[in-house]
């Protein structure tokens, strides 16, 4: 992702579902890019169809704002993000990736078990704290 990008990466995450109006999407971004520990990966074509938010804690990676366009669907990039993500996290060493995903979204659990993830059973808790 580069500068430049926020409004065409937002308008993706939009457009895909995944943002919420609680969280900022301006400053989630600005925060993944602020370190070494995490970045936004995006897709493009004639313009950005498809993004993943990943970062590493030093123990687990962590994949997040997976989306792809809806009028892009169905051609891999998905499958192309997750990819990027992974290959991201394995030249860091780290070697385990956890996501989230809502409950009630079984489509898109769908789609991670097709990729080889599982429910591992574990419950999120969550705290805001600022």
């Amino acid at each position: 992702m580069e500068d430049g990008d926020v409004d065409e990466v937002v308008a993706v995450w939009n457009a895909a579902g995944v943002s919420r109006p609680w969280n900022d999407p301006a400053r989630d971004l600005a925060f993944a890019r602020l370190h070494p520990h995490s970045t936004v990966l995006v897709g493009v074509t004639e313009r950005i169809v498809a993004t993943v938010m990943v970062g590493e804690d030093g123990h687990r990676g962590w994949v997040y704002y997976l989306a792809v366009d809806p009028e892009r669907r169905r051609e891999g990039f998905g499958r192309a993000m997750m990819a990027a993500a992974e290959g991201w996290l394995s030249q860091r060493g780290v070697w385990k990736l956890q996501l989230l995903i809502r409950e009630e979204n079984v489509a898109v659990q769908r789609f991670y078990e097709a990729l080889g993830y599982r429910d591992v059973r574990t419950v999120c808790m969550q705290k805001v704290i600022g």
